[in-house]
């Protein structure tokens, strides 16, 4: 597991081994509207069932090797005061994505990244039909450079003969503005929405399933005027290997970094959902005079192998007092989607092109009517 936070990295590497991944994640809150977005670009849908599957039948029988682009993927959600309003994933072949592999860009149907270096900004440009929910949403969000971070991190376990995985965090911290259009295509009507957030994106990458490498993944970040905090801790399917636990704390009044690296985790409060993984609502985090306490506040998002959180952080450093943060948290068991039952509830989610998918179908209508009961 490798860290870096070059903006030359942050391009589309073309892995071409079975089971690899790649993608680029985007998300911005706007506390203010009551409104947080996550938008995820796939060159290889690490999380996909179908994927996930065909590497099992190929590991089975040694024909027929998946390739990651013939599972390219996009993802949007969006969230208003806490509750789903758009959560659309599509999955298709190697002909629905395109980037050069030279610049910052990547492109699924018509939605769009790419980073304008003249504006020191990544522009997102999103267009995408959703019929299973009677949605079309159309946007245009830019995310300008609030700051960057200068840090490398070489795994050392093993020696550093490890599976490779790297996280590239090249923009912790961003202020967008744009604008997001949602259109209810049964009942002709349409609002624009006018966004003014804090916002994030990261990029990560690797040659072989989760699955096979990572047990559980947790990772946040929460921003104030004052202080930016990222937090990333990795527990390895190899017992052996030392978990990776981190925080970036980013000081904006004297612009300095501080990275606690090696620190001890403690998980408590442990739930398990209907189908959610078993996962800890509360954890610690601590070294010498460091220390960060995370409440998993509100699920917005949940399923089989992954669940996003509205969090309540607080660190402690130096015998300071403590300082609170607001932010978001995700966890992942990507050995979930492993098992047959669960691959098959998963693909509820997600539309796979070409694929015609009666509980994709039915899933989406309960959701719309649900939805609508709820308002």
């Amino acid at each position: 597991m490798n860290i870096s936070t070059e903006l030359d990295r942050d391009v589309w590497h073309n892995l071409q081994e079975p089971g690899s991944y790649e993608w680029w994640y985007f998300d911005a809150e706007d506390r203010e509207q009551g409104l947080s977005l996550v938008c995820i670009w796939f060159a290889g849908f690490a999380f996909s069932p179908y994927y996930m599957e065909h590497y099992l039948n190929w590991r089975k029988t040694g024909s027929d090797p998946p390739k990651a682009l013939d599972y390219a993927a996009f993802s949007f959600q969006l969230y208003e005061n806490g509750r789903e309003s758009v959560n659309f994933i599509k999955e298709g072949h190697a002909s629905l994505f395109e980037s050069s592999g030279n610049d910052i860009e990547g492109r699924f149907e018509d939605n769009r990244f790419y980073y304008d270096s003249h504006k020191q900004a990544y522009v997102l440009e999103i267009a995408f039909d959703f019929p299973a929910r009677r949605q079309k949403v159309t946007a245009k969000l830019i995310f300008s450079v609030r700051h960057n971070y200068s840090y490398r991190k070489f795994d050392a376990n093993n020696n550093g003969k490890v599976p490779h995985h790297e996280w590239l965090l090249t923009l912790p911290r961003a202020d967008v503005s744009g604008s997001l259009i949602l259109e209810d295509t049964l009942k002709k009507r349409s609002r624009t929405i006018t966004v003014r957030a804090r916002g994030y994106h990261d990029h990560n990458l690797g040659l072989m399933p989760m699955h096979e490498y990572i047990n559980t993944w947790y990772w946040g970040r929460a921003f104030s005027d004052k202080y930016d905090l990222v937090y990333y801790v990795i527990f390895f399917k190899n017992s052996g290997y030392k978990p990776l636990a981190l925080c970036m704390l980013q000081d904006n009044v004297t612009r300095k970094l501080t990275v606690h690296d090696g620190l001890g985790v403690e998980a408590s409060g442990l739930r398990r959902g209907l189908f959610a993984p078993l996962h800890s609502r509360s954890l610690r985090f601590a070294r010498e005079d460091f220390r960060i306490d995370i409440d998993q506040k509100q699920v917005l998002d949940s399923g089989p192998f992954y669940l996003r959180y509205g969090s309540d952080i607080v660190f402690r450093r130096d015998g300071q007092d403590p300082v609170e943060l607001r932010g978001i948290s995700e966890f992942l068991n990507p050995g979930r989607l492993k098992l047959p039952v669960l691959r098959f509830f998963t693909r509820c989610r997600i539309w796979r092109y070409g694929v015609d998918s009666r509980m994709y179908d039915s899933y989406n209508f309960f959701k719309t009517c649900w939805h609508w009961f709820k308002r």
